[in-house]
């Protein structure tokens, strides 16, 4: 037990030394600018089977700011017509907003989606920064106890 304390304290010190008290939270993980947003639909699953969907390419245009290295906000500005909060949790960044008459039901009627972009840098660190667009419909929706779920390959690469 004295070696588990002795190992996080340890963890602990690294961890606080690696972020010097002059540096600024957000270093490396606020997001500023005009970023290209691709979400490939070559790629796409329909409630968890490969199905063809549209690729999506948009500009957003994306402020953030961190008060610590874990405690991130922002607003995504797409140019098509849409905005929404942006938040950072556990190493990636989420945007969500919801997709009006996104599910068309037999009848003829829609019902909304919840799209939820998740994305984060890969590996050194650098873009293009990946991660998935997923829509998830209603349960219930259309007559139908089972939620539509369509879940895309997502890239956002700063613009030059």
């Amino acid at each position: 037990m004295r070696l588990a304390r002795l190992a996080f304290g340890t963890a602990v010190a690294l961890l606080v030394s690696a972020f010097p008290a002059d540096a600024d939270p957000g270093d490396g993980i606020a997001l500023n600018g005009a970023y290209t947003a691709f979400s490939d639909g070559v790629w796409a699953k329909t409630n968890s089977s490969y199905h063809d969907e549209r690729s999506v390419t948009q500009t957003w245009t994306i402020t953030s700011a961190c008060s610590t290295y874990q405690d991130c906000t922002g607003r995504v500005t797409s140019d098509q017509g849409w905005s929404a909060d942006m938040v950072y949790m556990s190493g990636s960044w989420r945007v969500r907003r919801t997709v009006d008459n996104w599910e068309p039901c037999i009848d003829g009627t829609a019902t909304p989606g919840e799209q939820t972009f998740t994305f984060w840098k890969g590996y050194p660190d650098a873009f293009p920064m990946m991660g998935f667009d997923t829509t998830l419909g209603r349960s219930g929706a259309c007559g139908w106890n089972k939620q539509l779920n369509v879940r895309l390959p997502f890239t956002l690469t700063p613009v030059a």
